[in-house]
């Protein structure tokens, strides 16, 4: 049988750093005021040419260099993102794999928002675990800063942008295995967060309420409690049917939305902070990079070491849900 094995973790960050004394010239805001309510100090801008498959493309390189899988073996690419180069077609997928040098593999693109890199995560584990793919690189990229309001501090102080991506490949091993993954979804609180623009389900009476709601809308308040309430849940739930204790999770993974949430979530499950990663400080909120950069983070700082478990838990728009059991099986 076939398993579908965690192999290599890379990341890109822009240049460009945007601080919150940045942002308080630009929106009656402070940096203690950001401080306290979200735990960012920063986040990183891309320029203006530099679109999300140039930031994808950036983590999959360093990804498929660490992977120690030839490129010409990878057989799918999968992009996670809200903010893609085209809102309709071609998906952002197609691109990367083109700039990547990758041809006539399946590719393509899911909106999942924060909960995006869970998402693809298991999609590559079913491909696998199917026979149908061998080798399937997944990537969270966004440029968040393109669909985000620079006058509504509500929402401009949290996200950034970024990219991170990870080779998932066939394995015999059941050791090296990914074990488990959860999704889920519920759609009643669409409205918690989203950005209402011109799709089919929208209407506007002027043009300047159709590029207004082309930003993204978020009822903070609201969306902490669910929030909070979700990710616990769905985590206890992955822990006790793989019959696996909290301390046996070597590196606790959450998505990187806001430091409150990520302590209330940690605390509720008893997790130590040396098993919590924290990287939201100077990356802010970038969506559905967030997990793998995160990730990323703590392989570079030599902290993730082959057989290590990680434990992901995500959280995000739709509203999205999803968590993650993944033991660190490099190749090299």
């Amino acid at each position: 049988m076939a398993y579908a094995a965690f192999r290599s973790i890379g990341a890109y960050v822009p240049e460009k750093i945007l601080t919150n004394e940045d942002l308080a010239k630009m929106v009656d805001t402070s940096d203690e005021w950001i401080t306290k309510r979200t735990g960012i100090k920063e986040r990183h801008i891309a320029a203006e040419n530099e679109f999300t498959s140039d930031l994808g493309t950036n983590a999959a390189k360093i990804a498929i260099d660490r992977s120690g899988i030839n490129p010409d073996e990878i057989d799918m690419v999968i992009c996670a993102t809200i903010s893609p180069d085209y809102f309709c077609m071609p998906s952002t997928a197609t691109i990367v794999s083109k700039k990547l040098g990758l041809k006539n593999i399946t590719a393509f693109d899911i909106s999942a928002a924060c909960t995006g890199f869970v998402y693809i995560l298991s999609i590559a584990k079913a491909f696998i675990e199917s026979g149908m793919k061998k080798n399937v690189l997944i990537i969270g990229a966004e440029k968040l800063s393109s669909i985000t309001d620079y006058t509504d501090r509500g929402t401009c102080i949290i996200f950034g942008d970024g990219a991170g991506a990870a080779l998932i490949s066939a394995t015999e091993n059941k050791e090296e295995a990914i074990i488990d993954v959860h999704t889920g979804a519920d759609g009643t609180y669409a409205d918690l967060l989203m950005t209402p623009n011109g799709g089919s389900g929208s209407e506007h009476d002027s043009l300047s309420e159709e590029v207004n709601s082309c930003f993204m809308q978020m009822k903070g308040n609201e969306t902490f409690k669910v929030a909070v309430r979700t990710l616990t849940k769905d985590v206890k739930e992955i822990l006790s049917e793989n019959n696996i204790e909290s301390d046996s999770v070597k590196h606790f993974i959450p998505h990187q939305a806001n430091y409150r949430i990520i302590k209330a979530v940690g605390d509720a499950l008893k997790m130590k902070d040396e098993q919590v990663v924290v990287t939201v400080g100077k990356y802010g909120n970038t969506s559905s990079a967030s997990i793998p950069m995160a990730m990323n983070d703590i392989y570079e700082n030599g902290k993730l070491q082959k057989g290590d478990l990680m434990l992901l838990d995500a959280f995000g728009g739709g509203l999205t849900w999803g968590s993650a059991l993944v033991p660190f099986s490099p190749l090299v």
